[in-house]
């Protein structure tokens, strides 16, 4: 297949691109575009073939839902019905990185479900990516547009790394800003519960809805049988070729820690990344170390991470060390993404 690209860099100016990426989902194709949370992976919600397009180019399990971008607020159309917490979670965080779960109409097939009865729908805050959904006529089902498994994109290049040849179209434009997948709300239980924690916290969700909580099934390994609500409940997700592992403990420890490990992989011959923030950066020995950025402000960590670990596999390192970070605020998705990208290899020091 021969993949087309093409850079937005003024939506009006070029929105001869957008037109024609439109055209491609609408008429059946899927396009990778950006989003303010990652790449998304888009084909036609309501289009079995399309959506089963997708699900090959990534090479994603057919029981991994996908979630449907839409345009709009209303949303009646898809979902039998709208809770009233549900929304006031729309109007308070829409469009932005929120997916809230629902109970589907038949409208939008199983393919898009993964045979469930419920979908996860989200109205992004990118405005090439609302433009896309409007001129397409259809809403969107668009996972992370790269390979499943590897660490999700959050700049076009990366998408281009992994999917030119696989799909009709790529749209280029801004840098993801928020770095990691929306966060997943299901709103057919009461109190809803947070499937995948996100740049929406679980702080900013309680100030709508006191008794939203954390599914304890995101917070620990996965059972095998695990039937998913959700993305990245069941499987391994995010992970960069090099072996991940986490590191936990306060700053002293971890650095001692760090440095021992890294000298104990040297000798045997072995490239070592670390990732790490500003803060600690200085106070390792040897390895190939990658800064997330300031502790101070954790927004700009769960923007890096992806792309840095993308960046230990372009330096074909053979480990990659990584500082824990305290579960709270984008700190719990942060914690999220390194412990299913390293299988939740966690050692605590």
């Amino acid at each position: 297949m021969e993949t087309k690209v093409a850079i937005i860099k003024d939506i009006d100016k070029d929105i001869e691109y957008l037109i024609e990426a439109a055209k491609i989902i609408h008429n059946g194709g899927i396009v990778a575009f950006p989003t303010e949370t990652v790449y998304g992976l888009g084909g036609n919600a309501l289009n079995a073939k399309a959506v089963e397009k997708i699900f090959k180019a990534k090479g994603r399990p057919q029981d991994n839902p996908l979630i449907v971008h839409v345009s709009s607020k209303e949303i009646n159309y898809l979902v039998s019905e709208v809770p009233e917490v549900a929304q006031k979670l729309i109007d308070k965080f829409w469009p932005g990185p929120l997916t809230i779960i629902l109970n589907k109409k038949d409208i939008i097939p199983n393919e898009t479900s993964a045979n469930l009865d419920t979908i996860g729908i989200r109205m992004p805050n990118s405005n090439i990516a609302l433009k896309l959904i409007e001129l397409s006529g259809y809403p969107i089902a668009a996972p992370s547009a790269n390979i499943s498994g590897r660490p999700s994109p959050t700049e076009v290049e990366r998408c281009i790394e992994d999917l030119n040849g696989k799909v009709d179209y790529i749209l280029g434009g801004e840098k993801s800003n928020v770095g990691v997948e929306s966060t997943i709300v299901d709103c057919t239980v009461y109190p809803p519960m947070v499937l995948r924690p996100g740049g929406i916290t679980l702080e900013m969700l309680q100030e709508v809805c006191k008794g939203i909580k954390i599914d304890k099934a995101i917070q620990g390994k996965p059972d095998e049988n695990l039937r998913p609500k959700a993305p990245g409940m069941k499987y391994r997700h995010y992970a960069p070729k090099a072996k991940l592992k986490i590191i936990k403990g306060n700053k002293q420890k971890t650095i001692e820690k760090i440095n021992e490990i890294v000298q104990n992989y040297i000798e045997n011959q072995k490239e070592v990344a670390i990732l790490s923030t500003d803060e600690l950066c200085s106070n390792f020995n040897s390895g190939k170390v990658i800064s997330l950025g300031s502790e101070k402000n954790l927004y700009d960590v769960a923007r890096n991470l992806f792309e840095s670990l993308r960046e230990c596999d372009d330096l074909n390192v053979d480990v990659i060390l990584c500082q824990a970070f305290d579960e709270e605020g984008v700190g719990l998705a942060i914690m999220n993404r390194l412990n299913k990208a390293s299988g939740f290899d966690i050692l605590e020091v």
